[in-house]
């Protein structure tokens, strides 16, 4: 069989991204991954888990009936995917609270509180600058001192995010071990 060289099989070697460049590190948050995707009409709105669309009668621990009491207010975020994390009562660590909150991920967008809806939260900036290890492990050491940005007196928070600017990849960074959970390694 003779080789056919085309251009549906020629896979070009992706471009690398330079390390040493801007990162925002967040704390990252535990409870259930949830989405909100805003058509482009500005007023169809759909809420997801991490893996799939949900709905008030098909929800993940009440978000999709959050996001429909709340519509009104979250349209403000505009058409597109917003991420982020479905945090509080009875989920994961709980946070010490009796509600549930959403915190948005996109933290370089939604920091300022008059612009993000007032139904939501971001996530907490710890260190914006240049990737280097000390100030991330910084940043892991005040969360392991201080406990959690994001809930005052919450003293087990699980880690951070770091956003590595001209890659446009998160990496996570977990307190206690850096495997999968549960794993110590």
């Amino acid at each position: 069989m003779p080789n056919k060289l085309n251009d549906e099989t020629f896979q070009p070697f992706p471009k690398l991204s330079r390390l040493f460049r801007e990162v925002v590190v967040s704390e990252k948050l535990d409870g259930t991954n949830a989405q909100i995707y805003i058509h482009d009409d500005g007023v169809t709105m759909q809420c997801g888990s991490r893996t799939r669309w949900i709905t008030p009668k098909d929800d993940n621990f009440g978000f999709a009936r959050w996001c429909e009491e709340n519509k009104e207010e979250l349209l403000r975020l505009g058409p597109g995917h917003h991420y982020g994390e479905w945090v509080g009562l009875s989920l994961q660590r709980n946070y010490g609270l009796k509600e549930r909150r959403f915190y948005l991920f996109n933290a370089e967008r939604w920091n300022d509180p008059y612009a993000r809806p007032k139904c939501c939260h971001v996530v907490p900036v710890l260190y914006r600058g240049y990737f280097n290890e000390a100030s991330i492990r910084a940043c892991m050491e005040m969360l392991e001192h201080y406990g959690s940005a994001a809930v005052e007196g919450f003293m087990k928070p699980e880690g951070v995010v770091i956003f590595h600017k001209h890659s446009g990849e998160l990496f996570k960074f977990t307190i206690g071990g850096d495997g999968h959970k549960g794993d110590s390694r």
